[in-house]
C-alpha cells in the first residue's frame, strides 16, 4: 500500500491534535486531543483492513519520509516500509490500541445559533493577526449588523484588535462566542462553521470529507 497525498495531509494534521492514534478498519480515521476539546474525523483515500495503534504519529510520518515513495506492508504487530528501489527499509511496531486515546463515540452537534462560511484566506489572516498582536483568542460577534471575527485579548478592553467580516446567519445578535486560536488545528481550506450556545463548534471542509468539533471557551456568551 502507498499512502496518497490526501491521506498523508490528514495524518500530518491529526498528529498536531494528538500524537497517538488508533486506525480502525475502513477509510475513516478519527482523533481526539488529550484535553478532549478537539475531535477530528476524515474519510481518506486509502482503506485499512485491520485495526492498529500508533503511539507516536509524528515519528511514524518521519519514518515514512526516510524512504522515497514508501510502500507499506502490514503485519500483525508492525508495518514494513520500503522505498521504490528496495534499498531502504524500515520496521515500525504498533502500540496496543487500548493504551491510546481515541474518540469513544461520534459527536451529535446541537442546534447552532450561528453559522458562517470561513474561507481559507480569512482563517490564515486570523492566525497571522494573532501572531502579530500576541493574542490567543478570536471572537465571533455582530458589529454594525455584520457578523465578524475579531482577534483580541478578551481580558483587556484596550487591547489592539483585528477584525474580518464573514458571510453567515445568526438567530440573535446578542452573543460573543470565543475560540482559542491554538485549537484551530484544521487542514487548510474553506469551511462551513456552526457555533452552538452549548459551547461547541463544528468545522466542515467544503471540498474534502474532513470535519472537526472544537470546544468554545467558557467565557463565551449568548443571549445576555
Amino acid at each position: 500500500m502507498q499512502l496518497t497525498e490526501n491521506t498523508m495531509n490528514v495524518l500530518k494534521n491529526f498528529s498536531t491534535i494528538n500524537e497517538n492514534i488508533v486506525i480502525e478498519p475502513g477509510k475513516q480515521i478519527k482523533t481526539i486531543s488529550d484535553a478532549k476539546n478537539i475531535i477530528g474525523k476524515a474519510v481518506i483515500d486509502n482503506e485499512f483492513s485491520t485495526e492498529f495503534g500508533i503511539y507516536q504519529l509524528p515519528e511514524f510520518l518521519n519514518t515514512l519520509a526516510l524512504c522515497d515513495d514508501p510502500s507499506l506492508e502490514f503485519e500483525e504487530n508492525f508495518v514494513s516500509i520500503g522505498d521504490k528501489t528496495g534499498v531502504s527499509r524500515a520496521k515500525f511496531y504498533f502500540s496496543n490500541p487500548e493504551m491510546l486515546t481515541r474518540p469513544t463515540k461520534d459527536i451529535v452537534m446541537p442546534s447552532a445559533e450561528v453559522s458562517f462560511a470561513l474561507p481559507a484566506d480569512t482563517l490564515s489572516k486570523i492566525k497571522r493577526a494573532a501572531s502579530v498582536l500576541g493574542h490567543t483568542e478570536v471572537t465571533v460577534s455582530v458589529k454594525n449588523n455584520v457578523l465578524c471575527l475579531t482577534v483580541l485579548d478578551s481580558e483587556n478592553s484596550t487591547s489592539n484588535t483585528f477584525s474580518v467580516d464573514v458571510v453567515g446567519e445568526y438567530s440573535n445578535d446578542d452573543f460573543n462566542f470565543v475560540l482559542s486560536i491554538d485549537n484551530l488545528r484544521i487542514v487548510p481550506g474553506d469551511y462551513n462553521v456552526k457555533l452552538s450556545s452549548k459551547l461547541i463548534s463544528h468545522f466542515a471542509n467544503q471540498t474534502h470529507p474532513i470535519e472537526y468539533w472544537i470546544a468554545l471557551e467558557k467565557n463565551s456568551k449568548y443571549g445576555v
